[in-house]
């Protein structure tokens, strides 16, 4: 799929202050590591994962994403009036029904004529959303829209804690697939997009594509619809297994967007991938024959922070100068489904917003 005439023209961000680090959830684990004698730094020596955010118990992700969507608008310095489509995007939400989408719709204060709606596919939702927005743009059918989401990890690791303390049948083989929902973290990310003709900070989209390996939809699932049962959901994972099968379906998905482009492995400049740990990055990036010095990370301090995971990474990039003008960049998405979806742009420039700086101190 390629685009002439779609600008990613800014992002906006929203970090929580709150720091949960590696070693804290291993002292609220204490009676579980005891009981199996599991030896203390386990978790961040698997993932690579040294803390990850949390936000204020009571959060709904509409707050923070009516925030960093604000900051997207207001660091573009944009016409809140042409933005035709408001996409929520991300895994959590605050309820099932209406759309979280309307919330941020009414927070955002945007046009009434503005399509408003929620997508979710697991890590991929706001690529996704994106990729929508920018099949409006290109068809003629709006000048701008914004995608936004917001995860909340907080409920996650609660009720993953609670449960591992509690349920004593557990083993060292048992417990392992529980392991992948203590590298959740939290976090917001907004990207606007906008026509060619409106942008003036920002870097054309200009590829994207997508594969699907549906078979192994059943690697990663949460145990009921957790907008539906008090936000309180647990997660089962085939780390294993989904990681390779995920990194396999990367390497399909990274080729043909290398044949849709017509660039070379060794052309790309920069690569931003989905945050999941230290060994998934490994193995992606060897699978694939790319250069780890020429990938933006952000899971060591934020961990996986699901569907915006890669966009926030993006951002820091710009924000923290890894990304320069020019630079070919591939955004290299993979979520639990399998799906990948995976965008490619001529990076120029973009306006940032919100609070990266915190991930400097």
């Amino acid at each position: 799929m390629r685009f002439e005439n779609v600008y990613l023209e800014s992002i906006g961000a929203e970090l929580p202050a709150e720091i949960w680090t590696s070693q804290a959830i291993e002292d609220r684990l204490e009676p579980l590591y005891s009981r199996l004698k599991l030896p203390q730094g386990r978790l961040e020596l698997m993932s690579g994962i040294s803390e990850r955010r949390v936000w204020p118990e009571g959060t709904v992700p509409s707050g923070p994403s009516i925030r960093s969507g604000n900051h997207a608008i207001e660091a573009a310095n944009f016409d809140r009036s042409r933005i035709g489509c408001l996409i929520h995007a991300s895994v959590c939400r605050d309820f099932l029904e209406p759309a979280t989408a309307s919330r941020v719709h009414h927070g955002l204060e945007l046009s009434s004529r503005c399509w408003v709606y929620d997508v979710s596919n697991a890590c991929l939702g706001l690529i996704n959303g994106a990729v929508q927005i920018a099949m409006l743009i290109e068809s003629g059918a709006i000048e701008a829209g914004i995608v936004v989401g917001t995860e909340n990890s907080r409920p996650l690791l609660s009720q993953t804690i609670e449960s591992l303390n509690q349920d004593t049948s557990l083993t060292r083989k048992t417990v392992k697939p529980a392991f992948a929902s203590l590298t959740i973290g939290s976090g917001s990310c907004a990207w606007l997009l906008t026509h060619r003709k409106h942008a003036r900070h920002g870097t054309p989209i200009h590829t994207a594509v997508a594969e699907a390996r549906t078979e192994f939809h059943d690697l990663c699932m949460s145990d009921d619809d957790a907008a539906g049962a008090g936000m309180q959901p647990l997660m089962d994972t085939d780390s294993e297994r989904l990681m390779a099968e995920g990194i396999r379906t990367g390497i399909a998905a990274f080729e043909r967007l290398l044949s849709t482009t017509g660039w070379k492995r060794e052309q790309i400049d920069r690569t931003i991938c989905h945050q999941v740990g230290s060994r998934h990055r490994t193995g992606m990036l060897e699978a694939m024959g790319l250069d780890p010095e020429r990938d933006s990370i952000t899971f060591p301090k934020l961990g996986n922070t699901g569907s915006v995971a890669l966009p926030l990474s993006l951002a820091w990039a710009a924000h923290s100068g890894e990304l320069s003008p020019h630079d070919q960049t591939a955004l290299l998405g993979i979520g639990s489904g399998i799906n990948s979806v995976m965008l490619a742009a001529d990076w120029e420039n973009v306006a940032l917003g919100g609070n990266l700086n915190v991930l400097g101190q």
